[in-house]
């Protein structure tokens, strides 16, 4: 797997749905400053300070020369800051990183962790998928790390941390075992079909309901199903629907099968031997209407599969 240090696999927000991590900004205030020396005014003992916010903006580490200037001298532990109309005690002095940015590092270096506690078992970096997302799976694991990287930064006796981090190493095993799988991966059952809803009416209750066999094809698959009855919600026996498959250029062009009728039955998709069934609530009075429009996901079953089937056994010998 290959370790990008610029992609983070959850938002703010998502971290939000796990923990308010807004009380763990590590900014710290700076009080008693004496002075000022010719605008220049000092405070000690402060501790290492790389950044400093006097009211919410940022200072900059430089010469003493202009209003939000700083220095800090390790010898002797000394912050010194330039302003020639306010005094630091009049305003909010900060020493620390800046919020988003300390947010945005964390969530990076969490993303990195789960990766590389993934990368015993998955030989490639997460993917999207097709809608442009990660799977909710790793969002949520990577939120967990974000939470549990600031808890132990700022509160390291919190009481949650123990809980989270128990959530965390069952959703690392799932994903490394096989036993949780994502959505963009290739197990040994892709080959069968996903069926997806595109567009279809709010009245229509005869849907696709079941694949049978496998897609024997090569490479990825997308079929278009699309109900193209002549009258409007018709019934088994009297609806009709085709079927699309990729061309040489794009997905869901080339027609493969045409207004064949729905009979209730397993009938073919026109790819290897897979097969479609259509069903609703009552077989006779179910209906679809023209335009009903499904899309099949496949991978070829000659395909490696991306899921862990390997694990740990367990041998005895009497």
């Amino acid at each position: 797997m290959a370790v990008t240090s610029t992609i983070e696999y959850c938002s703010d927000r998502e971290v939000q749905d796990v923990w308010n991590i807004s009380q763990h900004d590590t900014k710290r205030r700076i009080y008693n400053w004496t002075g000022p020396s010719a605008n220049v005014y000092t405070a000690y003992n402060t501790g290492l300070v790389t950044m400093l916010y006097y009211d919410g903006v940022e200072g900059e580490d430089d010469t003493l020369s202009t209003n939000g200037r700083f220095t800090y001298t390790a010898a002797t532990d000394k912050l010194q800051f330039y302003h020639s109309a306010t005094s630091p005690n009049a305003m909010v002095m900060e020493a620390g990183e800046d919020w988003n940015t300390l947010k945005e590092r964390i969530r990076r270096k969490a993303s990195r962790l789960i990766e590389s506690r993934l990368d015993f078992r998955m030989a490639r970096e997460v993917v999207r998928n097709r809608e442009g997302y990660y799977p909710e799976i790793i969002i949520h694991a990577t939120a967990l790390q974000c939470v549990l990287l600031h808890l132990k930064a700022s509160d390291p006796n919190n009481e949650v941390i123990e809980p989270f981090q128990n959530d965390l190493d069952e959703i690392v095993e799932g994903l490394s075992s096989g036993r949780i799988v994502l959505p963009t991966s290739i197990s040994v059952d892709s080959s069968k079909g996903v069926i997806r809803t595109v567009n279809v009416d709010a009245g229509s209750d005869l849907r696709p309901v079941e694949l049978k066999g496998n897609y024997s094809g090569t490479g990825y698959e997308l079929l278009k199903v699309i109900v193209d009855s002549d009258a409007e919600d018709s019934v088994v026996g009297t609806a009709t629907f085709s079927v699309y498959k990729k061309s040489s250029t794009t997905m869901k062009a080339e027609q493969i099968v045409t207004a064949e009728t729905i009979n209730g039955d397993f009938q073919s998709l026109g790819v290897g031997d897979l097969y479609i069934r259509w069903g609703g609530d009552d077989i006779v009075t179910a209906k679809a209407d023209i335009g009903d429009e499904y899309e099949i996901e496949l991978w070829g079953s000659s395909l490696d599969t991306t899921i862990s089937s390997g694990g740990i056994s367990h041998c005895t010998r009497k």
